[in-house]
């Protein structure tokens, strides 16, 4: 039989790039539902083609998500929306044993404790598409947890991977979003200039694989084709690498256990190639280096909300949503984001870690931001 997906977030990169999956494996799969958010031309293209039972934009708000997420019936939903938008219809999902593929950074950053017990509860699986934690998802399969000695990211550096701190922090929007190697949303991109993307990513790996942070490690890695590591204690190093392709890590997602068949057998196989080498090369070297936390403070921001937990971690991400739309605005300078986000850190008081709490901190870190952004494009008007 097909497995059934619903897709929330079906005309963003990820949802796009999961439904060209979907038709090159049509014997596969089936797309039970899409949750759209305003690109309604785009949904009724995607509507035509795969023919979901529900289909959904922004307009049928909370409810138009549940929808697609519990009533489309799925096998697995596809968690590809921005934002906390999907909180309640991915959580329901998961409380009912719905297998979850997750892209949305901040459903695990803000409340990735509640939603991996709910998982362990209902016996859901919960599968990242990330390509870093689907590198460390596909290195820990068949291994014991307590082998594990650490874990390690890869990071591409971004487009200020070596410019120094004074010309990073007055970027422009469009040096922001040159990135070297990935194409992706205009909101990830600014957070791989940042590098809040692999902070973010750290406390999702935390939340994943339940790790702390002291064994969680970050190297940056330009080519982006070694996209993570586990170390086990007895020194060894096992890693995932591809060329940096989103439709990988989600097709491996959405086919767990199985792999979809993408090389051809009748072919010759060019090994040098698929570890990451150019038509031409005939020669391969991986460069890898330790990220620059004076350059790039939001690694260290996200470090310490970890440290911190509770809804730290959920404060984190939205003053980061708000400083990173405040600087596409051109409302603040590329080096406030980061001073937006700490000052949030600093200023929200803990609330319990429960969905009303986390929610009750998202709200009160995005009126705090909000108000620094305020105070700082005020500052700059008078200057």
């Amino acid at each position: 039989m097909k497995k059934k997906v619903a897709i929330l977030g079906s005309t963003g990169s990820i949802g796009t790039q999961a439904l060209d999956v979907i038709a090159r494996h049509s014997d596969r799969f089936e797309v039970a539902g899409l949750a759209a958010g305003r690109n309604v031309t785009l949904l009724r293209e995607q509507e035509a083609r795969f023919r979901p039972k529900i289909a959904t934009t922004a307009e049928d708000g909370a409810h138009g998500l549940y929808r697609v997420a519990i009533e489309s019936e799925p096998n697995i939903i596809l968690a590809a929306t921005d934002g906390a938008v999907a909180f309640d219809a991915v959580f329901a999902a998961v409380e009912r044993g719905i297998d979850v593929a997750v892209a949305n950074k901040e459903l695990i950053v803000a409340a990735g404790e509640l939603f991996m017990a709910a998982a362990r509860k209902s016996g859901a699986r919960i599968l990242p598409v990330d390509s870093e934690h689907s590198a460390i998802f596909q290195c820990l399969v068949g291994e014991s947890p307590e082998n594990v000695a650490g874990i390690v990211l890869t990071a591409s550096g971004g487009p200020f991977r070596t410019t120094p701190r004074e010309v990073i922090e007055q970027a422009t929007v469009e040096q922001a979003l040159n990135h070297p190697t990935w194409r992706m949303g205009t909101k990830n991109t600014i957070d791989s200039a940042t590098m809040m993307n692999k902070g973010l990513e750290i406390i999702e790996a935390s939340r994943l694989f339940s790790t702390p942070g002291e064994r969680l490690h970050i190297v940056v890695h330009p080519s982006s084709v070694a996209h993570g590591f586990v170390i086990f204690r007895d020194g060894s190093v096992k890693g995932q690498l591809c060329h940096p392709d989103m439709r990988l890590p989600i097709g491996y997602a959405l086919a767990y256990p199985d792999r979809l068949p993408a090389i051809d057998p009748a072919q010759p196989l060019d090994a040098l190639a698929l570890l990451g080498a150019k038509p031409q090369d005939t020669v391969l070297n991986y460069h890898f280096e330790r990220p620059d936390q004076e350059r790039f403070p939001c690694v260290r921001l996200a470090y310490e909300a970890l440290a911190r937990g509770g809804v730290v971690p959920a404060v984190l991400s939205a003053a980061n949503e708000v400083a990173v739309a405040a600087f596409v605005e051109g409302r603040i300078p590329f080096g406030r984001i980061a001073v937006v986000i700490e000052s949030a850190m600093d200023t929200v008081e803990q609330h319990e870690a429960s969905l009303a709490g986390i929610r009750r901190a998202d709200a009160r870190a995005r009126e705090v931001a909000r108000e620094i952004v305020e105070q700082s494009a005020a500052a700059s008007a008078r200057k």
